[in-house]
C-alpha cells in the first residue's frame, strides 16, 4: 500500500470521483485530521449564504470563502442521495473540503509560480470533453445540473485547474527524477511468473494518517467513514476526498496486487479473509487507519471461468393477475417438470410454445454479468442442461437454459512496459507526497 500525496492525476482516471454529479454516485464523507502541522485540524467553516463572500481562509492571501467550499460540498452531497448525513457529519465533510481546498490553492500557486499556470481555456476545454464524454451533456446542460443541485460550473472548473495544475508540476518537478531499472523490472516479473496461480485480489483503500495526539479522533472518524459506506456511500468518493493514499486520485483503487504488495502484515491477514464486496475497517495500522473494500479476488495467470461468455435461452412463465399462491406453487412446480423434459436449446422454441411459456435468446452474456446467485449454477452446467426454476408470484417463474459457453483464454499477466509504470508511478507517488508536505510547510494559511 502506497501512502502518498492524496491528489495525483491519472489521464483519464483521475476525475472519475468529478462523477459526483449524479452519474456515479459519490458520497459525502468524514473529515481525518491532517498531517500537516501548519493547517489546523479545526478549521471553522459556517454554512454561508451564496452571496456571501466572506473569507474563510487566506492561502499565502488568497481567499477561500464559505461558498467557495458549500458549492464544493454540494457535489458530495448531491451524488449522495439517499444516505443521511447528519449535521455533525455535514460538519466534518466541510472541515475536510477546506483542507483539499488548501491543498488545491497551493498546488495552483505552485504551478504559477513556475509559469506553468493552467490557462482558461485548457481548463474550459477539458470541461467541454468531461461533459461530452462522462455525461453525454452540453456545457450548458452540465452548467444546469450543477446550480441546481447548489454548486456551480465554477467550482468543478477549480477542481479541475487545481488537478492539471499539480500533474503538470509533478511532470516536470518529479516523474524527470524518477528512475526504475530494468533488474528492478525483471525481478517483479519473475516473482510474478513464480507466484502463477497463487491468489490475486482487486483492492481499494482509504487510508487516514495519525500522530499519537490525533490518533484518537482519526480512528473515530474513519469508523463514521465506515458507517456511512454500510449506508450506501460510494468508496470512491470517499476515498478521493479522505483518503491520504496515492490512490485518491483513482477512488482509492489499488488495482490487482499480490498481498504483499500492501507491506502491512494486519492488512495482508484481513485481506486474505475478505470475501468479494466486502468492506473491513478501520483497521488500525503504524501511523494511521486503513479502510479496505475487496472488489474481486482471482488466481494470477489463470483464467477466470467468470469471464466466459454464454449463450442462454430464457423460458419464462408468467401467473395471471389474480393467481393465488398455490395455484402458483402448482404452475411453477408443473413448469419445472416440463422444463427438464426439453431435449435442448433446438426444441427450446417449441417446447416452450407447448407449455405457454416465452422464450427469449439471449447471445454473449458474460458469466459475470449474471446475478452472483445465478453465476456458480450456470457454470456448472453442460450445453443443452437448464437451471432449476426461480422467480415470484409476481414476476412469474423462468429457468435459464445454457446453449453455448465460450471459455476464457488465461491471463497473460502485465508486460514489461505496464510493471515499468507501476514502479514508477509508486516512486512518483511517494514524491509527490513530500513535494506537497513541504508546500503546506512553507505556506501562510490564515483560518478565519
Amino acid at each position: 500500500m502506497i501512502h502518498s500525496v492524496r491528489r495525483i492525476l491519472v489521464t483519464g482516471s483521475a476525475f472519475a470521483a468529478l462523477a459526483l454529479l449524479g452519474v456515479q454516485a459519490a458520497p459525502a464523507q468524514d473529515a481525518a485530521p491532517s498531517s500537516a502541522t501548519d493547517i489546523p485540524d479545526d478549521v471553522s467553516v459556517a454554512k454561508m449564504d451564496p452571496d456571501n463572500r466572506h473569507a474563510s481562509a487566506k492561502v499565502n492571501g488568497e481567499i477561500i470563502t464559505g461558498t467557495d467550499v458549500e458549492q464544493r460540498v454540494a457535489l458530495i452531497v448531491a451524488a449522495n442521495e439517499g444516505v443521511e448525513i447528519s449535521d455533525e457529519e455535514m460538519q466534518r465533510l466541510r472541515q475536510q473540503v477546506m483542507r483539499n481546498l488548501i491543498d488545491e490553492t497551493l498546488e495552483i500557486q505552485e504551478a504559477a509560480a513556475q509559469d506553468m499556470a493552467v490557462t482558461k481555456q485548457e481548463v474550459d476545454e477539458y470541461y467541454l470533453r468531461y461533459a461530452a464524454q462522462r455525461f453525454g451533456r452540453t456545457p450548458e446542460k452540465l452548467d444546469e445540473y450543477l446550480k441546481s443541485v447548489g454548486s456551480s460550473p465554477a467550482s468543478l472548473k477549480r477542481q479541475i485547474e487545481g488537478e492539471l495544475a499539480w500533474d503538470r508540476l509533478l511532470q516536470r518537478n518529479v516523474r524527470p527524477f524518477v528512475n526504475v531499472s530494468a533488474e528492478e523490472v525483471n525481478e517483479l516479473y519473475q516473482r510474478l511468473q513464480a507466484a502463477k496461480g497463487t491468489p490475486e485480489y482487486k483492492l481499494s483503500e482509504i487510508y487516514l494518517s495519525s500522530t499519537p495526539e490525533t490518533h484518537e479522533a482519526v480512528g473515530e472518524n474513519a469508523k463514521r467513514i465506515v458507517e456511512q459506506l454500510r449506508q450506501g456511500g460510494s468508496f470512491l468518493a470517499y476515498a478521493r476526498q479522505f483518503s491520504e493514499a496515492s490512490t485518491a486520485a483513482v477512488g482509492g483503487d489499488l488495482g490487482w496486487i499480490k498481498l504483499e504488495q500492501l507491506q502491512n502484515p494486519t492488512l495482508e491477514t484481513v485481506a486474505r479473509n475478505m470475501q468479494p464486496g466486502q468492506l473491513v475497517g478501520p483497521i488500525e495500522i503504524p501511523g494511521g487507519y486503513s479502510i479496505l473494500y475487496l472488489q474481486d479476488k482471482r488466481q494470477v495467470g489463470m483464467a477466470d471461468p467468470r469471464d466466459a461468455v454464454l449463450s442462454l435461452k430464457q423460458i419464462s412463465l408468467e401467473f395471471p393477475k389474480g393467481t393465488s399462491e398455490e395455484e402458483a406453487k402448482a404452475k411453477a412446480a408443473a413448469f419445472a417438470q416440463a422444463a427438464t423434459q426439453i431435449k435442448g436449446c433446438g426444441d427450446a422454441d417449441a417446447a416452450g410454445k407447448a407449455m405457454g411459456a416465452q422464450v427469449v435468446t439471449n447471445d454473449n452474456i458474460p458469466v459475470r454479468a449474471l446475478p452472483e446467485a445465478l453465476q456458480q449454477t450456470m457454470l456448472k452446467l453442460n450445453v443443452g442442461e437448464t437451471t432449476p426454476p426461480f422467480g415470484s408470484l409476481e414476476e412469474g417463474v423462468r429457468v435459464l437454459m445454457l446453449c453455448g459457453r465460450d471459455d476464457p483464454s488465461p491471463e497473460a499477466g502485465p508486460n514489461y512496459d505496464q510493471l515499468m509504470a507501476q514502479l514508477e508511478d509508486d516512486r512518483v507517488g511517494k514524491r509527490a507526497q513530500r513535494y506537497l508536505r513541504d508546500l503546506r510547510r512553507d505556506a501562510v494559511v490564515e483560518d478565519n
